[in-house]
């Protein structure tokens, strides 16, 4: 199909993450199959407001359901919160570069995440699980500023008792009762089993905190080619064509939203890119 036209999607199930953030189960009214790679997204368009990149968080081919976690911060978002069971809104994807999950295959993966950049990070998780014998051992470092900010505290919890898997989550304030670490995402390395040469590293979240992850992590023995960004920029028409996600020479809807983070690593914190 053309990705300049939407496909009909129905809403059958969401869920109220925070009073900011929701999660949508759509399912594609034609029927057609659905296949995407974990890291990469779809453009949803509600009529009368817009179109906004969401990450594909997962997706059952069985049931034919894609779910996409969404934080209201704009029109289009707001206006995505308020549809119920039933509805329907249009869908463009997948697009963009995913996670290099089959280079990784084999090796210990490290999953570094900051705010709702969880959400592209968690299609990586689904997918080692249902996978689980062709990876090493599985790192979830999750960091909020506030905990309130954290989601889907019951799946860190799950995921924490499963075997070779370790979950870090780090909040910069704390409310009372909180277990994890007090501070930055980055000092929960400390608390890392790593072992660098047979890892590979996968970042999304605020472009300062990957930054220093990247680096950090570089400086504890993993390769440079080994460690990959997930990036963010204003994707408006998802094929390379508008120019608004540039960054550097690339394009993030069509070069990302995934990178090595060598290829970024000239560009990161310069003003401009």
């Amino acid at each position: 199909m053309s990705p300049n036209l939407p496909r009909q999607a129905e809403v059958v199930d969401r869920t109220e993450e925070s009073p900011s953030t929701f999660t949508l189960h759509l399912r594609l009214t034609d029927g057609a199959p659905y296949r995407f790679d974990p890291g990469q997204f779809n453009m949803l368009y509600l009529h009368g407001a817009g179109e906004v990149a969401i990450s594909i968080v997962a997706g059952d081919a069985q049931a034919g359901v894609l779910t996409h976690t969404i934080r209201a911060l704009g029109r289009v978002t707001k206006g995505l919160q308020q549809l119920g069971v039933g509805e329907h809104i249009g869908l463009r994807g997948p697009f963009g570069q995913g996670w290099p999950m089959q280079q990784a295959q084999g090796r210990d993966l490290v999953i570094v995440t900051g705010g709702l950049g969880c959400a592209p990070a968690v299609s990586i998780v689904h997918h080692v699980l249902d996978q689980r014998t062709r990876y090493g051992r599985l790192s979830i470092l999750q960091g909020v500023k506030h905990t309130d900010d954290l989601i889907w505290r019951e799946q860190y919890a799950a995921w924490a008792q499963l075997p070779n898997t370790q979950v870090l989550l780090a909040a910069d304030v704390a409310a009372p009762g909180w277990r994890g670490h007090v501070g930055q995402v980055t000092a929960l390395f400390d608390q890392l089993e790593l072992d660098a040469p047979r890892s590979s590293a996968m970042l999304c979240g605020p472009e300062p905190m990957m930054q220093a992850a990247a680096e950090q992590l570089h400086a504890r023995g993993l390769t440079a080619d080994a460690i990959f960004l997930s990036m963010e920029r204003n994707m408006q028409c998802a094929i390379g064509h508008c120019g608004h996600c540039q960054i550097g020479p690339d394009f993030v809807c069509r070069d990302g939203p995934v990178f090595p983070w060598p290829r970024l690593r000239p560009l990161l914190g310069v003003r401009g890119f």
